[in-house]
């Protein structure tokens, strides 16, 4: 199994409806792609205050990591990428963090 986790910095200007839309986005690949088990996502909520400015988060469960690597470059993906572009509070590689890891 692989952990695709990933922390956003999105501006205060972004709706509700906006995050809502964007991870609705995300959680209907679930069932149309091959591999990908699972999405959960939400807003930062540790009282610990670490978050250095990342306030979103999800994490997509992948069967392995040939479902996770046909993923990435697939139309849905980059798709749903793109939408992020505008909503991110800096540049992609200020406001966004991906890890992966196998399980």
């Amino acid at each position: 199994m692989i952990m695709h986790m990933v922390l956003l910095k999105l501006k205060s200007t972004v709706s509700s409806a906006e995050i809502d839309e964007l991870f609705g986005k995300f959680e209907a690949t679930v069932t149309t792609m091959d591999g990908l088990e699972s999405f959960h996502g939400g807003p930062y909520s540790s009282p610990e205050g670490i978050n250095r400015g990342y306030n979103y988060g999800f994490s997509m469960v992948f069967r392995d990591a040939t479902a996770r690597d046909a993923y990435l470059p697939s139309p849905e993906h980059v798709d749903i990428a793109g939408s992020i572009g505008g909503m991110l509070d800096g540049s992609f590689e200020e406001a966004v963090v991906a890890f992966d890891y196998e399980y």
